[in-house]
């Protein structure tokens, strides 16, 4: 999981930049940057992308059903079938645990990127939840993934951030700039990360002997300061 560590200071000119125009209901993705990969790296991405484990809640499983239900009702408005509200949920979960990221982090990038929109295309071309880039398919994927499907589109986007955060050494403002194409840049990073402190900070409830909140955000990502 991301250590969140000093998260207030990655945030610290997020209302700026949202009261300036950022909207939460349009499509910002920026121009992910085609780099080449090492061989090991595409190799090790490409391994990541074609594991195909059936989505499930991960962790103890009552502080998983209580993350559930308050996200749901968080989501509600946005996402109205419950049924599919249940299974993005879940979906986000299992792709978010299964590449070391925070949950949180997931719904916040999710929240500014496509506005829960499945079918979001940007003026650059990415696409779905996570707008993720086309490139990416041919780079470590296969000619029949459709990035407008709701597993695929989850497995390429966390295991893009986390490459990004894994060249970044955990660094998350610096990570989020990648995925956005905007290194060296804040805007964006304070955006996601003002969207996680205010909707979708999440610290789950105490059970004897339950697992160190597996889904919490109580722990801190390490961050550039600013």
């Amino acid at each position: 999981m991301l250590r969140m560590r000093n998260l207030k200071r990655a945030i610290c000119v997020v209302a700026t930049f949202v009261v300036g125009g950022f909207s939460a209901f349009g499509v910002h993705a920026g121009s992910q940057i085609e780099e080449k990969l090492v061989p090991s790296v595409q190799s090790t991405l490409a391994t990541a992308i074609a594991d195909r484990g059936a989505p499930r809640l991960v962790g103890d499983s009552r502080v998983t059903q209580a993350w559930l239900a308050e996200m749901s009702t968080r989501l509600a408005k946005r996402m109205p079938d419950p049924e599919a509200r249940t299974e993005f949920l879940v979906t986000v979960h299992y792709e978010a645990h299964r590449a070391g990221l925070d949950p949180q982090l997931v719904l916040a990038l999710i929240t500014h990127e496509s506005a829960f929109r499945k079918y979001a295309v940007s003026s650059a071309s990415a696409r779905g939840y996570m707008q993720v880039m086309p490139f990416w398919v041919r780079l470590i994927g296969s000619s029949e993934h459709n990035l407008f499907h709701l597993r695929t589109n989850l497995r390429y986007g966390c295991v893009i951030l986390r490459h990004y955060l894994d060249i970044e050494k955990g660094d998350v403002v610096r990570a989020l700039a990648r995925y956005n194409g905007s290194l060296g840049r804040f805007e964006y990073p304070n955006v996601v990360l003002g969207f996680l402190e205010r909707q979708w900070k999440w610290s789950s409830p105490a059970y004897p002997d339950a697992s160190a909140a597996s889904v919490s955000a109580s722990t801190e990502p390490t961050t550039t300061k600013q």
